[in-house]
């Protein structure tokens, strides 16, 4: 289970700067343009990705985190949003990197943001973050779409088949 967690914090992360790398062909006034999706503009779907990471990371260390919202009405700049991610997403990779091979089971309990109690094993965790980061970069794939921008292919198995394996 370890080696697959690895794996998908790596693929996280990678799927991640292709996207972000493809979005910086975008005008500024494409990534804030309002669109008929949940977050409204690609921005704001970036934001959210990061939100809900920053809060499972403060799940995962037993601290708090100040998010009443699983988006934020202040926004970062893409820059600022891109580094941030990249930190987050490194923050993952070594996060995972560090646990013993057992260690993937432990449970934590938590708060939802949105009310309620959760439970869920570290291994839970990573696989939701990568789900959840996945999910939500295929909305952002939708709107580049309607640019028209054709964005650069994130999905796993280009990532097993082109970097993965060859590193």
């Amino acid at each position: 289970m370890l080696d697959t967690l690895k794996m998908f914090t790596q693929y996280k992360s990678w799927a991640n700067e292709t996207s972000y790398n493809a979005l910086t062909q975008v005008g500024d006034e494409e990534l804030h343009k309002q669109r008929q999706t949940n977050f409204k503009t690609i921005i704001s779907t970036l934001n959210h990705i990061y939100v809900v990471d920053d809060i499972f990371k403060a799940h995962l260390t037993g601290t708090g985190h100040p998010y009443q919202q699983r988006n934020t009405e202040q926004r970062f700049s893409f820059e600022q949003l891109w580094d941030k991610q990249l930190q987050m997403d490194l923050w993952y990779i070594d996060y995972v990197d560090a646990l013993a091979s057992n260690d993937s089971e432990q449970r934590i309990s938590f708060e939802y943001v949105g009310g309620g109690s959760g439970n869920m094993s570290i291994g839970e965790i990573i696989l939701h973050i990568v789900n959840h980061n996945t999910y939500h970069r295929g909305f952002v794939s939708d709107m580049m779409y309607q640019i028209p921008f054709k964005p650069t292919a994130n999905d796993l198995t280009v990532f097993l088949r082109d970097h993965y394996k060859a590193s």
